[in-house]
């Protein structure tokens, strides 16, 4: 099975765990796992603490993606997810391993209607524990759906609960 299946497959089921509901500061769940993985709603903490060199290479490095034909074009396909408070995927399968490449995201997210880019994701297949990701602890990857840890960058659409919060309650 190919990894834009799992994905599709891991939404639906993701999706109907949380009730097609997003999160936002007032209503997520703070604090941590059993595992210590963030949840929903951690924060950033302090500016300081954000790997701001290696964010700035990973934007760099995906602005040409502004425009999605560019991202179609290096290999990007619009696999059908639109989350609400997330945006649209496009997914780069041949990305998805166990390496973590700040300038090389296994996906971007646009605005629904794909005509912003607004986030990175980064996707690992799912393991016992988080992957290592940014410098310093303020990434959140995210277990979604049984199949993978995921993480958002919002470096483009700014996002009150935080740069790594999973979703962004400015997204529709």
């Amino acid at each position: 099975m190919q990894y834009r299946d799992l994905l599709a497959a891991a939404t639906v089921v993701a999706l109907a765990v949380a009730g097609c509901r997003s999160y936002d500061k007032a209503t997520a769940p703070n604090g941590s796992t059993a595992a210590g993985t963030p949840r929903y709603g951690a924060t950033d903490g302090p500016a300081s603490a954000l790997p701001l060199q290696e964010l700035a290479q990973a934007k760099a490095a995906a602005a040409r993606y502004h425009d999605v034909r560019n991202a179609i074009a290096d290999g990007y396909q619009d696999i059908n997810l639109v989350i609400p408070n997330m945006g649209r995927h496009f997914l780069k399968e041949g990305l998805v391993d166990t390496r973590f490449e700040a300038d090389h995201p296994e996906a971007l997210v646009y605005s629904p209607d794909s005509t912003n880019l607004l986030a990175l994701e980064y996707l690992q297949p799912l393991s016992a524990t988080p992957p290592e990701g940014f410098a310093g602890d303020a990434d959140q990857w995210v277990p979604f759906g049984g199949v993978f840890w995921t993480l958002h960058a919002w470096v483009w659409k700014d996002n009150p609960d935080g740069l790594f919060n999973p979703t962004n309650s400015r997204v529709p």
